[in-house]
């Protein structure tokens, strides 16, 4: 399965960006990931295809993760936007039921630049 996310940016404080994700074939699961510098990565989101979804707590309330199954896509609506959200964001994907362990999730897209500037 191959993964290409796209959609980053340079956006102010409080702003806004989405990020899309699309995948060559369907998974189970799908997340974002993201990596500041000097950074280790670090879970975003994941989605089901259940429909079940969770978010790390850095994020909850600001960012929606979302899936379209009949294009094979994944989306991140990033809303108020801080500083300490820059980094590159990945997609990831799954065959398993996972959720926010990077070393289970076998499919991975090139990563997009989120800025947010203060």
């Amino acid at each position: 399965v191959q993964l290409q996310a796209f959609g980053g940016g340079l956006v102010q404080a409080g702003g806004s960006l989405s990020l899309s994700c699309r995948a060559s074939a369907p998974t189970y699961t799908m997340a974002w990931f993201r990596q500041a510098p000097g950074k280790d990565r670090d879970w975003v989101a994941t989605i089901w295809r259940s429909g079940g979804l969770t978010y790390a707590d850095s994020v909850k309330d600001r960012f929606t993760i979302s899936r379209d199954y009949d294009k094979n896509m994944m989306y991140l609506l990033m809303n108020s936007l801080r500083p300490e959200d820059t980094a590159v964001y990945y997609c990831a994907a799954s065959q398993q039921i996972t959720v926010r362990d990077a070393m289970k999730y076998d499919y991975w897209g090139q990563g997009t630049q989120v800025t947010v500037s203060s």
